[in-house]
């Protein structure tokens, strides 16, 4: 189950369970479109791994309790701001293998 991170870890921007603008990496790593487009090129600065948009938890019980209701948004943060200069060496050499084979 997604924990729905509430935050951008990078710059603490609120992304609340139902924002287009969350962008999450394979383990879950959140940060704002914002962040990804612009200051980590799609690279993942925790896994090295690319990002996708973050599903949206339907916020209606429309079918066997699966529904944000009874699976709220975790309220625990991760802010951990990057380092700007060691994310761009580290995404220098791998931002042009696309996600799919890094």
């Amino acid at each position: 189950m997604l924990e729905l991170r509430p935050t951008c870890e990078n710059c603490n921007r609120e992304l609340p369970p139902n924002s287009t603008e969350a962008m999450i990496c394979s383990f879950e790593c959140t940060f704002c479109r914002t962040c990804v487009e612009e200051l980590l090129e799609n690279v993942c600065p925790n896994c090295g791994g690319g990002f996708c948009p973050r599903p949206i938890r339907p916020q209606h019980n429309w079918r066997r309790e699966n529904f944000i209701g009874k699976f709220p948004a975790t309220l625990h943060l991760t802010h951990q701001p990057i380092n700007t200069q060691a994310h761009r060496q580290f995404a220098a050499s791998i931002k042009t293998i696309t996600p799919e084979n890094r």
